[in-house]
């Protein structure tokens, strides 16, 4: 994020690939897997210039760093949305403190000791999101003492709960 300080634009883009899993080619494609996605589209969900989008395709070519981190990012199916259409549970945790170390696993061994499969967990990056939080799919229903214990934690703020 430090090389696209005072590019507020590109600094957008940026964001979007990160947060989608986008890709960037050698070519300057971006893309998901091997499905190409034009800097139109791209342009158009940010609401910038398409030239914008082309800018910062050719600053991540021109960095080693960059061009690495983007030719091998990948998404990931996340559950959050459709768990509970899924019958699974959806715990989602605010953190206290998101940059602090331990709390995926804290939340996880009060999880387990209750007997609880956690299918998916999934941690916002506090670098890159303004209110990160931490996503826990489990495969059964969660009980309310579940949920009490959780937000107990001193690292945990808050807890929601979405089940099927």
């Amino acid at each position: 994020m430090e090389k696209f300080e005072g590019l507020p634009s590109q600094k957008k883009v940026i964001e979007l690939l990160l947060e989608r899993g986008f890709q960037v080619g050698p070519e300057g494609k971006v893309a998901s897997g091997g499905i190409e996605i034009p800097h139109t589209q791209v342009a158009k969900e940010l609401g910038v210039d398409r030239r914008v989008v082309d800018m910062t395709v050719k600053r991540i070519l021109k960095d080693p760093e960059l061009r690495k981190i983007f030719e091998n990012i990948r998404s990931i199916a996340f559950l959050g949305e459709v768990a509970p259409l899924l019958g699974l549970s959806v715990i989602i945790i605010h953190p206290t403190d998101a940059k602090e170390k331990g709390i995926l696993g804290e939340v996880a061994t009060v999880i387990a000791k209750r007997g609880l499969s956690i299918r998916q967990a999934v941690s916002d990056d506090p670098y890159l999101v303004d209110d990160p939080k931490l996503t826990i799919i489990t495969d059964k229903n969660i009980p309310g003492e579940l949920i009490e214990e959780i937000g107990r934690l001193r690292s945990v703020k808050g807890v929601e709960l979405h089940q099927p």
